[in-house]
């Protein structure tokens, strides 16, 4: 998905994206912090993460993959085995 204005999914904090998967298996919340400086690879004119997600709880897996531009906005966000859970929707 290519978003315009700025992805409902995630939430820049200081040097940080914050964002929320749930797993597909059995809905565990897992929480993902990316650091801005030592996780982003730069790819063509911005950057690009691939993480690969755990969840405490249940040891579900999730595959996170990011592209973004230079100024660290989400192009592309992409989720196998499991969802983005919107910013909107997180409960701390």
């Amino acid at each position: 998905m290519f978003f315009r204005r700025g992805n409902p999914n995630f939430k820049q904090e200081g040097n940080f994206l914050l964002a929320r998967v749930r797993t597909a298996k059995k809905g565990e919340i897992i929480k993902v912090r990316i650091s801005k400086t030592s996780e982003m690879s730069v790819q063509g004119r911005g950057y690009f993460v691939r993480k690969a997600l755990v969840g405490p709880e249940t040891l579900d897996n999730a595959l996170l993959e990011i592209t973004l531009n230079r100024g660290h906005r989400v192009l592309n966000a992409t989720v196998d085995g499991g969802e983005l859970v919107p910013v909107s929707q997180w409960q701390d």
